[in-house]
C-alpha cells in the first residue's frame, strides 16, 4: 500500500510532532498530493528549497483571502480562524502585495531594533518577576507560570492594555487557533461567548484609540489608513487577532518545547550555563527545533511546476515549515538539538514576504528567559509527557511539568 498520510488530520499531531512522517515524505514524495474528504485536496511541500522558492513568488502563490487565505481551510468560506464570523475582516497575513506591504509598514515602527531596546529591560523585569514565583526543586507546570504569561505581558505593553488581561488574551488566542481541539472550543455556545467578549474588548479598544491615539500597536491598527481611507472596525479586529496569535503562540511554544529539549539534552543546558553568550545565535535553533507554527498555505494563481510536479491554477499549496526545519539537505543531523548550530536558514517564522514581523521580539524574549533561567537552574527535568494541541497548525503544548533543579 502506498504511503498516504493525511496531514490535515489533527489527530496525527496529538501524541507527537510527526517528524518521521515528514522525513519519509521528503525522501519519497516531497511534493505530495493530500486528498481532503470535504475539500479539493492540497499539495504538501516538505523540502526547504521548495518552500523558500514558493514563498518568494507571491504573485504566483497567493495568500489572499479571496483565493482561500493562509490556512488549509478556505477562509472566504469558513471565516478567519475558522470561526464563521462575518464581522471579522481580512488580516494582512491573508493579503498579497501591494496591500500586504502597506499593512506591514504600519506595524514595523513598533518593532524596530531601536524600539525594542527599551522593551528588553521591561521584558527582563517581567521575566524575573515570573521566575520569582516559580518554585524550584519541585514539580511545576511551566506553561501558566512562564511560557504563556511572558509573551502575553509583552503584548499587553505593545497594545497599551492592562497586564492583568493576559489570562483572557490566553483564552482568546487558544480559541482562535484551536478549531479542532475540544479543550479550546468546548461548544458553539462557548465559542460564541468568547467571540462576544473579544468583540466587546476590541470595540472598546478601537474607539478609545481613535479618540485618544497613543504610541502603541493598537493605535497603529485603529488609526491606519489604506489608500487614503480609514480601516473599518472589522479590519482592526482581524489584525488584532493576527497580532495576538502571532505574538503569543510562537514565543510561548518555542519556550515550552525548548525547556523540554534542554531536559532531554542536559549537555546543551550545561553549554548555556557555562557560556550564556551562546544564547544570541541559539534562539534560532530553538525556533527551528520547536517549529511552533507548522504550516501556511498558498494558492496557485496560474499553472506552474514545483520540484518537477505540475501544479494547476487554483490548487492549494501547503508549506510545511516543520518539515523544512528538519530537512537534511540544509541542517546536518536535523533532529538533534544543538545550541551551537548555525540555524539562520530556519523557516520557523516563515520566509519571504510573509516572514513574521515580530521575529526579533520573539528571539529577544527567548534569550532573556533562558539567560535568567541559566542563573538559577542547573538542571531541567521533565516529568511525564505534556498534553499537546489537537491541531495541524500550531505545534503547541497545553502543559509541561518539569522540575527546575536549583543551581
Amino acid at each position: 500500500m502506498a504511503f498516504a498520510p493525511d496531514l490535515r488530520d489533527p489527530d496525527l499531531y496529538v501524541d507527537c510532532a510527526p517528524h518521521e512522517v515528514f522525513a519519509r515524505l521528503r525522501r519519497e514524495q516531497p511534493v505530495y498530493w493530500n486528498p481532503e474528504a470535504d475539500g479539493a485536496g492540497f499539495w504538501a511541500l516538505t523540502r526547504h528549497a521548495d518552500i523558500v522558492e514558493v514563498s518568494r513568488q507571491p504573485e504566483l502563490f497567493s495568500s489572499a483571502h479571496k483565493n482561500g487565505g493562509h490556512r488549509i481551510f478556505n477562509e472566504h468560506e469558513a471565516g478567519v480562524a475558522s470561526a464563521g464570523e462575518a464581522a471579522i475582516g481580512v488580516p494582512f497575513i491573508s493579503r498579497d502585495p501591494p496591500d500586504h506591504s502597506q499593512y506591514r509598514k504600519l506595524i514595523m515602527p513598533a518593532l524596530t531594533p531601536k524600539r525594542l531596546e527599551g522593551i528588553e529591560q521591561r521584558v527582563a523585569e517581567r521575566c524575573a518577576a515570573l521566575l520569582a514565583d516559580v518554585p524550584l526543586d519541585e514539580t511545576v507546570d511551566v506553561v501558566p507560570l512562564l511560557s504563556a504569561p511572558l509573551p502575553l505581558l509583552t503584548l499587553a505593553e505593545l497594545l497599551g492594555i492592562s497586564p492583568e488581561l493576559w489570562p483572557k488574551l490566553y483564552d482568546w488566542t487558544n480559541a482562535f487557533v484551536g478549531e479542532d481541539d475540544p479543550d479550546f472550543r468546548r461548544s458553539p455556545e462557548a465559542m460564541a461567548q468568547s467571540m462576544g467578549e473579544f468583540f466587546a474588548f476590541s470595540r472598546e479598544l478601537f474607539d478609545r484609540r481613535r479618540a485618544e491615539p497613543g504610541h502603541d500597536i493598537a493605535t497603529l491598527l485603529a488609526t491606519a489608513e489604506i489608500d487614503g481611507a480609514p480601516i473599518p472596525f472589522s479590519e482592526f479586529v482581524a489584525n488584532l487577532i493576527l497580532v495576538l496569535v502571532g505574538g503569543n503562540e510562537t514565543t510561548r511554544n518555542s519556550l515550552s518545547h525548548t525547556l523540554a529539549a534542554f531536559a532531554a539534552n542536559p549537555g546543551q543546558w550545561d553549554r548555556v550555563r557555562a557560556n550564556p553568550s551562546v544564547l544570541g545565535p541559539a534562539v534560532k535553533e530553538m525556533v527551528r527545533h520547536a517549529s511552533p507554527v507548522m504550516h501556511m498555505r498558498r494558492t496557485a494563481t496560474a499553472d506552474t511546476e514545483i520540484g518537477g510536479q505540475r501544479i494547476a491554477k487554483g490548487d492549494k499549496v501547503v508549506l510545511w515549515y516543520i518539515a523544512a526545519n528538519r530537512d537534511e539537505a540544509v541542517f546536518e543531523d536535523p533532529d538533534r538539538f544543538d545550541v551551537g548550530r548555525n540555524a539562520a536558514q530556519h523557516v520557523g517564522f516563515g520566509t519571504g514576504q510573509h516572514v513574521c514581523v515580530g521575529w526579533r521580539l520573539a528571539e529577544l524574549q527567548l534569550r532573556v528567559a533562558f539567560g535568567q533561567l541559566a542563573q538559577k537552574v542547573k538542571r531541567i527535568e521533565q516529568i511525564g509527557q505534556p498534553r499537546r494541541f489537537r491541531s495541524n497548525f500550531i505545534n503547541g503544548l497545553k502543559n509541561l511539568d518539569v522540575r527546575l533543579v536549583s543551581a
